[in-house]
């Protein structure tokens, strides 16, 4: 119940829904059995050849008792009035309370309806919300459909059981509550009789929906395999062909699609069980009923039902059995609703480990130098980086190099505080990290990545994303610069040409060239770039190259290269091996020292 009412209060404010639903659920609930109750009192006019029967003497004598004040009514009425026109006038209140009924009806589903959207809204908001602040080093190790299948599917089962489970909460119990009160105004010795059909038929359901709390997290759990496996192979969808791995990447999702179809077939199967249990034990009840009741009506014993009030007690007792059942149904239902709701909560409650310590300062530009102080870090107990020193002056440019797996991408990753240093210190301008908000940090430094990342928008907007207020004329200007405006030109659309998903109507040079654009228009006193142009043909190699050559004029720039043209006029060489800094220099130093830089070059591992 803790998780179900922490899931609650996404609700908020609860109140605003709460209170017209209440009362309109009453009204509804009222008029709806009222519409029953009436069925005595007409059935009484419709046998008008009987003698008008008193008031049941089981009864309980009171003056709220609505069905014995309309039964004398009604035979007021067909003693002045006769048969026809009192017929009349109870079927005008039998459909005047039936359209009230109805209108009450609608306003309560709306109302929950417009509890339901919020509940959802404020959930899935506060889910995205939470992913967008994690830290990076998250996304790393979880699966990317685990966590699309908690923001899209599981927020959905969520807020349809907690919506759903507090309508039948509320509703059903009093609907309930409402037929019983009305069926005691007919029999007191025949409810008390009835109703031990409740207990029995809750005790059943409750051993048929044991498990399926356990089955339904098992159920979410492989729907998120699921979405990963679809992911993975849009993502990859080339390399799957060229390998001819189709028909295994089939039958990988198939298998997971089966044990899943398998998983829901038995949970269905164990929530549909309850439905006809209960609605057995009903329909047993209401025999026991007709057998018992009818035998007190043939009796014809002083108080005994009359034909009439026994036609009705069925009626009404034969919808007592709907919101029973109803109940039924949520507690069977809320199970998945729980599970959904534990693993989003999950989620929800993942800390980001990047946040900014009360009282960060904010940076507002860079004028001396960023310096890394024995700085080691690592991925849990794999050790990646180890007593880092380095410095990076405003202006210069540092290109690091080093064998495959040596921690260069790591040492990128710190600079704009994707993580923090496990020990040591960074510094910008003489602050510690740790002292400065990230967002100022960030907003000193611009990316350019070996993956050209676009988003499924125009080329106007993607160039525009680090300055979504930017003007026509700085876009075109940006893309100048970063060599893109003359194909950007050539394009179906030119700027407002849509790149399609993760940019794939471009090929890897025009989108290598937007990303530079992207950087350009943001104007950061810093650039990182790692390996920009190592996927790229010759011909889109230079024309990037020339490209970024532009971009790194005046500014400090962090590379991480393969081209030897680059690193060559590196003001500073930092190579990188197994988590050390091993040697420092420019070119022509490190060429004489004859360490690893020399071995590289010897080897050929930079181009030209």
């Amino acid at each position: 119940m803790k998780t179900y009412f922490r899931l609650l209060s996404f609700a908020k404010p609860i109140e605003k829904f709460a209170i017209p639903y209440i009362i309109t659920t009453l009204l509804a609930v009222l008029f709806g059995v009222l519409n029953l109750t009436l069925l005595a009192p007409l059935f009484g006019v419709m046998m008008s050849d009987e003698k008008p029967a008193p008031a049941p003497t089981d009864a309980p004598a009171s003056n709220f008792n609505v069905m014995a004040k309309f039964q004398e009514f009604a035979n007021h009425s067909l003693a002045t009035n006769g048969p026809e026109k009192t017929l009349t006038y109870i079927c005008i209140i039998i459909i005047i309370s039936v359209l009230l009924s109805n209108i009450f009806k609608y306003f309560s589903q709306r109302t929950m309806e417009d509890l339901r959207v919020h509940t959802l809204l404020n959930l899935r908001k506060t889910v995205f919300n939470n992913v967008m602040n994690l830290h990076v080093g998250y996304f790393n190790n979880e699966r990317k459909g685990d966590i699309i299948s908690k923001v899209s599917s599981d927020v959905q089962v969520v807020q349809f059981t907690v919506t759903n489970t507090l309508q039948v909460v509320f509703k059903e119990p009093v609907t309930l509550i409402f037929y019983i009160i009305a069926l005691l105004m007919i029999s007191v010795k025949l409810t008390l009789f009835s109703l031990m059909v409740i207990p029995i038929s809750a005790f059943i359901i409750s051993k048929i929906v044991k498990r399926l709390k356990q089955q339904a997290k098992e159920s979410h759990e492989s729907f998120a395999k699921m979405i990963g496996f679809l992911d993975e192979a849009l993502g990859g969808i080339k390399i799957i062909k060229a390998f001819n791995a189709t028909q295994r990447i089939k039958d990988k999702f198939h298998a997971e699609n089966v044990f899943y179809s398998n998983l829901n077939r038995k949970m269905v199967r164990r929530q549909q069980l309850g439905s006809p249990v209960s609605e057995f034990l009903g329909v047993l009840m209401v025999s026991f009923i007709v057998w018992y009741g009818g035998s007190l009506t043939m009796s014809k014993q002083p108080g005994a039902l009359s034909v009439g009030q026994f036609i009705s007690y069925i009626a009404i007792f034969s919808q007592v059995m709907r919101p029973a059942k109803a109940l039924t149904d949520a507690f069977s239902g809320i199970h998945s609703g729980i599970a959904a709701g534990e693993r989003v909560l999950e989620l929800i409650d993942t800390k980001p480990q990047m946040v900014n310590k009360p009282g960060a300062e904010t940076i507002k530009g860079f004028n001396q130098a960023v310096t890394f102080e024995n700085v080691s870090f690592s991925y849990g107990t794999k050790e990646v980086l180890r007593s880092i020193n380095l410095t990076i002056q405003k202006g210069k440019t540092v290109a690091l190099v080093g064998p495959s797996g040596g921690g260069k991408s790591t040492l990128m990753d710190l600079i704009p505080r994707f993580h923090d240093a496990k020990s040591g210190t960074i510094k910008i301008d003489g602050h510690d990290y740790r002292d400065l908000t990230v967002e100022s940090i960030r907003a000193q430094m611009g990316t350019v990545n070996q993956e050209s990342l676009l988003f499924n928008d125009t080329i106007f907007n993607n160039i525009a994303f680090a300055k979504p207020e930017a003007t026509e004329e700085e876009v075109v200007n940006a893309a100048k610069i970063a060599n893109a405006h003359d194909f950007i030109l050539n394009t179906e659309d030119g700027y407002q040409t849509f790149v399609g998903d993760r940019g794939n109507r471009l090929s890897g040079g025009q989108k290598q060239r937007i990303c530079i654009a992207r950087a350009v228009l943001a104007n950061p006193p810093i650039m990182l770039l790692d390996e920009a142009t190592s996927a790229l043909d010759t011909e889109s190699e230079k024309l990037v190259q020339e490209a970024l050559n532009n971009l790194m004029k005046n500014r400090t720039s962090i590379v991480i290269a393969h081209r030897l043209s680059t690193i060559q006029h590196a003001d500073q060489i930092a190579v990188i091996d197994k988590g050390q800094v091993i040697e420092m220099g420019n070119h022509s130093e490190l060429i004489t020292h004859n360490g690893l830089y020399k071995r590289l070059i010897d080897m050929q591992t930079f181009t030209d």
